[in-house]
């Protein structure tokens, strides 16, 4: 059977996976191996924390979490935390009053910590946090205790290590996220035919936000590089490069530390896609390299930023996907209000090149795939899976992307959708990741979609009310 049809090598790999009933016990019985037990239960005590956070990000690029006093590690470590599983959906309700994800009715899920991911928050040092594994619960009977789909968190750091063990390869990244912040204080110095990007001005009024973010960042493990102003109220601040998993993860952290920080100084932060029209949206670039134990495949050293065949490959995977994951990139309708804008630096095509910004995938000088069709409210956790199920695909089929500005037979016809609705269909019509992906996601997932589409096609705007409202005398 075609690869289409089967999701190739990832789908196998990701349905085996999904099916392994021994993987709740076999979680289980390593949290409670006494070296880990004395281990967490050392540095609870050490920090002084008294009470953590449980927590699973969502389909949605949100968190839930439940407070539990820091006493109770051990418990929590053996039988973790019950939620009910429309959470991973963010409890979203259609228009028609379901609850999306199963309704009311639909049983609870264990969330078992994960207990080296335990870091004190610096804003608040009685206060921990761990992030948890979503799995259906043992007693449920035949076929329980698997892994649920819908931790997207869970089921991405799964898929990279199954990836790795199939190709010898690991994939790294970096992400590039831009944020809007708003309030006193946060007015733009600059004339009107200017940009206000790079301006010293612009980053000294920011001064007390990228302090405070960059701090506390520090503090939970970020290795933070560097940072710059861009548009109005526009700040991107970046850490370095890492394994996939970590890098995403650390993009989950990223907002709560700054939503923290907007709190703290009386400020709004979003990570809407596109806030104004005019103005840069907020992108969240995916910088991505492939590497076999220490050597980067993406670089063949040469200074004309010429590429492996390897990365070829990869770029050829992801740009011939690009339709069917616009869904998960651009993942609200107000994400395609970014590729409207000409000017603003936001691809719109399916295309690549060597150093370029108006593409969709470019080659950086220092051997790095630029990925950057993501906005800021994009879930990274599904992002990265999603690229890297067609970067396999990629290399599985050796996918000639052509050459850069002259995209090859294979891309033709590749046309990267423009709103929402037009992103559903892209995202059905792709064969390959259909397949490659648990059924429960894709369709959990188009569901959510499909309402905020109908929710936004059914809304009566102001545009509409302006240009109607007096239009037939």
């Amino acid at each position: 059977m075609s690869d289409l049809k089967t999701g190739g090598s990832f789908g196998a790999a990701l349905r085996e996976i999904l099916s392994d009933t021994t993987a709740f016990a076999r979680h289980q019985e390593a949290n409670l191996r006494p070296e880990t037990l004395a281990v967490l239960g050392e540095r609870i005590r050490e920090t002084g924390v008294k009470y953590i956070y449980y927590m699973i990000p969502t389909l949605g690029s949100r968190t839930v979490a439940k407070v539990v006093p820091a006493e109770h590690y051990e418990r929590m470590l053996r039988k973790g935390i019950a939620f009910h599983r429309t959470a991973l959906t963010d409890l979203q309700t259609s228009r028609e009053g379901e609850l999306i994800g199963g309704g009311v009715d639909a049983h609870e899920f264990w969330g078992l910590p994960e207990p080296e991911t335990f870091q004190v928050l610096p804003w608040d040092p009685e206060v921990g946090r761990m992030f948890c594994t979503a799995y259906d619960p043992p007693q449920l009977g035949e076929g329980s205790g698997c892994l649920i789909p819908l931790d997207t968190r869970a089921l991405f750091r799964a898929a990279h290590r199954s990836f790795t063990e199939r190709t010898g390869l690991e994939l790294r990244s970096g992400l590039e996220p831009e944020m809007t912040w708003t309030g006193p204080g946060m007015d733009v110095s600059c004339k009107d035919d200017q940009s206000p990007a790079y301006q010293v001005e612009n980053l000294e009024k920011m001064r007390p936000v990228f302090k405070k973010v960059i701090s506390y960042s520090q503090a939970m493990d970020f290795a933070m590089i560097q940072g710059d102003y861009e548009d109005d109220g526009q700040l991107e601040l970046n850490w370095d490069f890492d394994r996939a998993e970590l890098t995403a993860e650390r993009m989950t952290t990223y907002r709560q530390i700054c939503k923290q920080v907007a709190r703290e100084l009386g400020l709004h932060a979003s990570f809407m896609a596109k806030p104004y029209n005019g103005k840069m949206g907020n992108g969240c670039h995916h910088n991505l390299s492939l590497w076999r134990a220490d050597e980067n495949v993406i670089e063949d050293g040469r200074v004309e930023l010429h590429v492996t065949e390897t990365a070829r490959h990869a770029i050829g995977g992801m740009l011939r996907h690009t339709p069917g994951s616009m869904l998960v990139m651009g993942s609200t309708v107000n994400s395609y209000k970014r590729y409207w804008d000409a000017g603003q630096f936001a691809p719109s095509g399916a295309d690549w090149g060597l150093d370029t910004r108006g593409v969709a995938l470019r080659i950086s000088a220092n051997g790095r795939m630029e990925y950057r069709l993501p906005d800021a409210s994009v879930n990274p956790h599904l992002s990265h899976l999603y690229l890297l199920a067609a970067i396999e695909r990629g290399l599985e089929t050796k996918l000639d992307p052509g050459e850069p500005g002259s995209p090859s037979a294979a891309l033709d016809g590749v046309v990267v959708p423009n709103t929402l609705g037009s992103a559903i269909e892209a995202f059905e019509a792709d064969e390959y990741l259909m397949a490659a992906m648990p059924e429960e996601l894709t369709r959990i997932f188009l569901q959510l979609k499909r309402d905020e589409w109908a929710r936004y096609c059914g809304q009566i705007s102001q545009w509409e009310f302006d240009q109607y409202w007096e239009a037939i005398p």
